[in-house]
């Protein structure tokens, strides 16, 4: 897990941009709780898990409501099973990241609120919670480009 917070990606080819961009993230690497798909937004297992090992552990992360889910904080960078190592962007650029039809370039994004590891969309008064994402681009597929706002 800590890798340091001081270096970042910055090859280009490594992200999958071109030599014009200066792509920037940070990865972490986790165990995976549970099926986890390539691009979904996971959250720390703290139910699954006790004390420390809910910060080692993560999950897709799960629908909540119309508050969207807190504890997402990042994107799963691979697909993994329960107990494999698990790449996961916590912050700054990301390929490919789950999120809903209607996203567009600078849709503000929350942790799931319908379907569990897919952002949602941020609409003011109607749903609206801890920011855990910008989109870059508009979707393709359910996928986009975001910008991983760093919370770990």
């Amino acid at each position: 897990m800590a890798t340091s917070t001081l270096v970042q990606l910055l090859s280009t080819e490594a992200q999958g941009g071109s030599a014009a961009s200066m792509n920037r993230s940070q990865e972490e690497t986790f165990i995976a709780g549970g099926t986890i798909a390539a691009g979904d937004w996971v959250s720390w297992d703290a139910t699954g898990q006790t004390l420390s090992d809910a910060a080692l552990y993560v999950i897709e992360a799960i629908a909540v409501g119309t508050v969207g889910n807190s504890l997402a904080f990042g994107v799963a960078k691979e697909a993994a099973v329960s107990g494999a190592k698990v790449r996961v962007c916590i912050g700054g650029y990301c390929a490919v990241a789950s999120v809903p039809a209607a996203t567009v370039q600078g849709s503000a994004l929350i942790g799931p609120v319908t379907v569990a590891g897919q952002a949602t969309i941020e609409v003011p008064g109607t749903t609206s919670g801890n920011l855990c994402g910008v989109a870059l681009g508009a979707d393709t597929a359910n996928f986009a480009e975001v910008m991983v706002i760093k919370q770990f």
